[in-house]
């Protein structure tokens, strides 16, 4: 009897997987360890099962110590910190709203797009890539646009900088403007305080100091941006982040959950357990191991005689270090070499600072002397 397919199986799935061992030192995702790797190994279970609705309450309790927020509106997206951008932004911003964004890397950018594709009135207040902004920076914009979002980068992972948000809050509401803050490099590895500092919408990523699998986003809306959600004249341009629909699947609206989507259940496992982990070590601890580490790594990469990119200590980012490309060399070839002679993963530039550094990232399971000890040991080879 002939076969009705006519396309063969392709032979590279005729094979097992093969995955090599590698030591992510770059700027995400990290490695899993053992104990949240488990856990995306577990069995299914259906994503409207009361004990699936337990583990997202899990889940939004660890993200709301995380975030240091009590917002009701808190929750993970499914999807990856591109996917929480465009939930804060689809469902905050309607078409001809004023959004001033914060550029001094490539999030700012894409935050930009993401918001000029829906037909915001974008405007752009910018910094050199390896800087910071000021609150005399952010007010002279605020009062020159009039914005109703103003978006920064906490953790800006394409140039190594850290931005302070102490005051941004105060600032922006005296504006009448909301704060959208994007954390998903410096979530765990920096302090930030959502509700003392005023922070209208945060969002972060699991695969990072998480150390969870890409895939799920945790976010939170303070009462003022539910507000001005929840009273928007038209509906947000998507219904996979529409804020009602994601509001009662996550059991945020006291109503009865009802179907919206098949939510990532492995990867809210991994989710949960990598908060788990981060609540166990607490805040106020991860914060030093990732500040020690760091600064131990940036003596040790000086020693060698290579450069810091981000010239002001205070603005590096405890994550991710970026180095500026030593004179003479191409980064490509520097990343290249460690990839292939040591199977470990450092990275070149992202956007603007592309062509110009590289990128080490020390994030959670990653951020240990043992680990950062075996690179330099590499530099010096």
């Amino acid at each position: 009897m002939s076969s009705l397919a006519t396309i063969p199986p392709p032979p590279a799935l005729l094979r097992p997987l093969n995955v090599p061992p590698r030591l992510m030192l770059g700027p995400g995702p990290s490695n899993v360890p053992p104990r949240i790797q488990a856990a995306g190994g577990l069995h299914l279970i259906g994503h409207m099962h009361p004990e699936m609705f337990q583990i997202m309450d899990d889940i939004k309790q660890g993200i709301q110590y995380s975030f240091q927020t009590q917002n009701n509106l808190t929750f993970a997206v499914s999807g990856s910190g591109h996917c929480a951008m465009e939930t804060a932004i689809f469902n905050v911003v309607e078409k001809g709203d004023v959004v001033l964004v914060a550029v001094k890397g490539i999030w700012g950018e894409r935050a930009g797009d993401i918001a000029e594709r829906i037909g915001a009135d974008v405007r752009y207040v910018s910094k050199p890539v390896g800087e910071g902004f000021t609150l005399k920076d952010v007010e002279k914009a605020l009062a020159e646009h009039k914005p109703s979002l103003f978006f920064i980068t906490h953790g800006e992972s394409s140039s190594g900088v850290v931005q302070p948000l102490d005051g941004l809050g105060d600032l922006c509401h005296r504006y009448n403007c909301l704060l959208l803050v994007d954390s998903v490099a410096s979530l765990g590895g920096a302090p930030i305080y959502m509700d003392k500092q005023g922070i209208d919408i945060l969002y972060s990523g699991s695969q990072k100091v998480l150390n969870a699998p890409p895939g799920t986003a945790p976010i939170s809306f303070s009462e003022a941006a539910s507000k001005k959600m929840f009273g928007r004249k038209t509906k947000p341009p998507s219904l996979y982040v529409d804020i009602k629909w994601l509001a009662n699947y996550w059991g945020c609206d006291g109503k009865p959950r009802i179907y919206h989507h098949t939510g990532p259940v492995t990867n809210f496992f991994t989710l949960r357990e990598g908060l788990a982990v981060l609540a166990e070590l607490g805040l106020e601890r991860s914060w030093a191991v990732h500040q020690e580490n760091a600064l131990k790594l940036h003596k040790g990469v000086e020693a060698l005689g290579l450069k810091l990119f981000v010239k002001d200590p205070a603005l590096r980012l405890p994550t991710v270090t970026t180095i500026s490309v030593p004179n003479g060399y191409e980064w490509k070839d520097i990343t290249t070499f460690i990839m292939k002679n040591h199977a470990i993963e450092i990275t070149g530039g992202l956007g603007p600072s592309a062509g110009k550094v590289l990128r080490i990232g020390l994030m959670g399971y990653n951020s240990t002397q043992i680990r950062k000890h075996g690179l330099l040991l590499i530099w010096i080879v």
